[in-house]
């Protein structure tokens, strides 16, 4: 809320601009361009929670969650420009790459070492332990429920293809997510248009429903609005990632002229995330009735599908309802892709705290060990049960993001006088470049010492 007021808004005044620059920019040796920075950050966003955990939601809150997740959306863009923003203006060049994140701003902008080794050490721990076993364990089920394959199986294979490309470095993340990314989730929404077109007459009193039970005066969900407000946020938060702090990694990593342009492209990704993708999921869903909502310690209020767990099932009946024979296969794809591509970012941020640990000399032993870590985490996620996999990752995202959100609101100034001038720029007609002496932003310390304008991207 305050990012959002304090900015005026900017997740509505710049929506356009958001959508103009995307595409814009190049890669170079050192960074990626704003498209691929945006697609690793895609890759952190779309994953299992678009999936499995708006099916949660939905069992847990009720319909009226996914009002909420829209809301948090809304209000997360504008942490996502703070804290991609700040990505960009403290990073770092470290052996030929840019490197950015919280620590980087912490460090740089508080000047509180201790703090950024913290959260260096608390996300390490996040995406390299306790988070990758979510979307793994989503990937194992769904494949299961389509194709019959063991999650042991599953595992053996999802570990053999990460370690190919996370053993090839972030210039190979951000290749595979450039392509991956639109792909998954333009062909997801596409399905979900059919859906919903197959549904187009009930779609008024589905939104009815949203609406009516995200304020507590529907008859039948009326009593469960702290559920439906709990976990529509919880679980909004889980999917698009507004200000947790995995983004500004990503967003570090983008060749630009100015750190807004990045900022801003991150901000609409997560209008991707959860308006776009989640909604896709809530939609199917619930125009098709494939949802149980059973809030915790009670008896189910709606029980269509019998006694199953909440997760890829419902989203897998949804479709098979319409597509007969296709729903739960593409369902499980999708999935695979979404999940995969999320625990290839979840790496890419534990490589790049532990490159900032071990930024006075690199220790490559610490990076084989970590790539060991993510990979037997990956195949424990998809053997284990989904409730442990959800606690620990609960347990990961939230110590990020208290960590992370206390951050960025000490660092309000950088970020508000940045937006000042690229707003200043635009409207003189330039091609805003970032002089953080002239702002008065200090210890900017690439921006100040090797950027040059002239070979800007």
């Amino acid at each position: 809320m305050f990012y959002s007021i304090s900015t005026r808004f900017l997740q509505i005044r710049h929506f356009g601009h958001m959508v103009k620059i995307m595409f814009e920019g190049k890669s170079s040796d050192a960074g990626v361009s704003s498209f691929q920075a945006l697609s690793i950050a895609l890759s952190g966003r779309v994953g299992t929670g678009n999936i499995a955990g708006v099916a949660t939601a939905i069992a847990a809150g009720g319909p009226g969650s996914i009002f909420w997740m829209w809301l948090i959306a809304f209000l997360g863009a504008g942490s996502a420009y703070v804290k991609s923003t700040l990505g960009q203006i403290y990073k770092s060049k470290q052996e030929g790459q840019f490197r950015g994140g919280p620590a980087f701003y912490i460090e740089k902008g508080l000047k509180k070492r201790w703090y950024a080794i913290l959260f260096a050490i608390v996300t390490v721990i996040s995406t390299g332990i306790l988070m990758p076993g979510v979307q793994a364990n989503s990937i194992a089920i769904g494949i299961d429920n389509a194709f019959g394959i063991n999650p042991k199986v599953t595992g053996i294979i999802l570990i053999i293809i990460l370690g190919v490309i996370i053993f090839g470095g972030v210039k190979r993340i951000a290749h595979v997510a450039e392509f991956v990314v639109p792909f998954m989730a333009l062909g997801y929404i596409l399905v979900a248009l059919i859906i919903v077109g197959s549904n187009l007459s009930q779609l008024p009193s589905v939104l009815s429903l949203i609406f009516s039970s995200a304020f507590g005066v529907h008859s039948v969900f009326g009593g469960i609005l702290g559920a439906a407000i709990s976990w529509g946020v919880k679980r909004g938060i889980y999917s698009n990632e507004a200000g947790q702090g995995t983004a500004p990694h990503a967003a570090a990593a983008a060749e630009v002229t100015h750190p807004v342009k990045q900022g801003l492209v991150q901000a609409f990704s997560v209008y991707i995330d959860t308006w776009f993708v989640c909604s896709a999921t809530a939609f199917m869903i619930l125009l098709t009735g494939m949802y149980n909502v059973t809030p915790e310690g009670s008896a189910p209020i709606v029980n269509n599908l019998g006694d199953v767990k909440a997760g890829p099932y419902f989203t897998q009946q949804a479709v098979e309802s319409v597509l007969p024979g296709f729903g739960a296969p593409f369902v499980a794809i999708a999935l695979l892709f979404f999940a995969f591509t999320t625990i290839m970012a979840y790496y890419y941020i534990a490589e790049t705290n532990l490159a900032y640990l071990n930024r006075k000399v690199r220790r490559v032993w610490s990076e084989h060990i970590l790539r060991i870590a993510v990979l037997g985490m990956v195949y424990y996620g998809c053997v284990k049960t989904a409730e442990l996999a959800w606690a620990l990752g609960d347990i990961g995202v939230g110590s990020m993001a208290w960590l992370n959100l206390i951050a960025i609101l000490l660092l309000s100034r950088p970020t508000l006088v940045a937006l000042k001038d690229y707003e200043k720029q635009k409207r003189m007609g330039l091609d805003p470049v970032f002089d953080p002496i002239k702002l008065g932003i200090k210890d900017a310390d690439f921006w100040e010492n090797e950027y040059q304008p002239e070979t800007r991207a």
